[in-house]
């Protein structure tokens, strides 16, 4: 599907008639521990590195081969092992090894500052799609304001350049932040100089997926106003471009608001899902709803794709504040609404989130003002 026919049927609410047969599952995305060696101030998921709790909660390897079994078995293609950080898991080899064996393709996602020459063999024999790793700031001072992590940054730029070296497929990302908005145009001059394929920044922070007061409020400290959001983005070439080269596909006329009471409009749980530290899948890796958790230790993979996901992602509302605002907003493709974020945000899955409306006609100013 082309991205101009994909944003129409978002428009239109087809992208929510299901088809009577599943489309192939093609990713699964798998976290492998909330906990991380880092205590970023944003990160919306993070537990201690030592975290016994957490550590008991955690699959087995033996539980993540037996899945990654099944995953083969539906046509998967891609496996994504993230985090926290997927290597403080002392079975993570084991784990990844069998993804490779099973002829699944391998994405990490990783903050380096745990990567060993150990790993850079391990990766040089048995290499992984790609590795992708976030930066979060180019001097020591912003990026340890950021991971409030002593010693981060140089074990960070050790990993990286291990990784680098080796010949490894990395890509790199940032996070947009007010710790670091200062070294943002230098984050993507670093990024750009070291992969010259790919390189994204994210202004949208999470809140915590376990709903912590205080630490939701080191997150929305850390939040861009919705100007500041969209001045970045224009101030990035290369973002820009693409936005402005998509911009009448993304600014509906007035003229074709649905009335569409679906409430999910995008493409999650079509092809891919996503699969917690302790079994419980949930169709992307943002919604955290009880409704929307599926417990593999009582039920199969295959049950969960072709009849849990497709069935609660047909979840309607008729709640007016959602289909007068956001249902019909001719800049919901701008916007950073969701029913995984007005969760997080709300505690409703159909609520509108003022600041996401701020951002999304900040950036419509700046696509039409281009």
């Amino acid at each position: 599907m082309t991205g101009t026919a994909y944003v129409k049927k978002i428009r239109s609410g087809e992208a929510r008639l299901w088809p009577s047969r599943r489309p192939a599952l093609t990713r699964l995305d798998i976290e492998l521990t909330e906990r991380c060696n880092n205590d970023c101030v944003h990160c919306s998921v993070n537990r201690p590195a030592g975290d016994r709790e957490s550590r008991e909660r955690e699959w087995g390897a033996e539980s993540w081969k037996k899945l990654l079994d099944e995953a083969a078995a539906l046509g998967c293609l891609v496996v994504r092992l993230t985090g926290g950080e997927p290597l403080l898991r002392d079975d993570f080899e084991e784990i990844y090894i069998h993804a490779r064996r099973l002829g699944l393709r391998v994405m990490i996602f990783t903050n380096a500052t745990l990567v060993t020459e150990e790993h850079v063999r391990f990766f040089k024999k048995f290499p992984p799609r790609d590795i992708e790793v976030t930066v979060y700031g180019v001097t020591k001072e912003t990026y340890e304001r950021v991971t409030r992590t002593p010693g981060s940054y140089d074990a960070f730029r050790r990993g990286l350049d291990r990784l680098l070296q080796s010949g490894a497929r990395v890509r790199l990302k940032a996070m947009a932040l007010r710790s670091n908005k200062h070294e943002i145009a230098a984050i993507g001059e670093f990024c750009r100089a070291r992969t010259k394929d790919y390189y994204r920044f994210d202004p949208h922070l999470h809140l915590r997926f376990d709903r912590d007061e205080v630490r939701n409020s080191l997150i929305l400290a850390e939040r861009l106003t919705s100007k500041e959001v969209a001045r970045l983005e224009r101030s990035d070439p290369e973002r820009f471009s693409a936005l402005t080269a998509v911009c009448d596909e993304l600014i509906a006329p007035a003229a074709e608001a649905s009335d569409c009471r679906h409430i999910f409009r995008c493409g999650v749980g079509q092809r891919s899902f996503v699969i917690g530290p302790e079994g419980l899948l949930r169709p992307c890796l943002s919604l955290h709803h009880p409704d929307f958790l599926y417990d593999l230790k009582k039920g199969s993979l295959a049950g969960a794709w072709t009849r849990f996901v497709p069935e609660v992602l047909k979840r309607e509302t008729n709640r007016r504040e959602y289909l007068e605002k956001c249902g019909a907003c001719p800049v919901v493709n701008l916007c950073l609404w969701c029913p995984a974020h007005a969760y997080l945000e709300t505690g409703e899955l159909d609520l509108p989130v003022e600041a996401f409306c701020r951002i999304a006609h900040a950036r419509a100013e700046g696509l039409n003002n281009g």
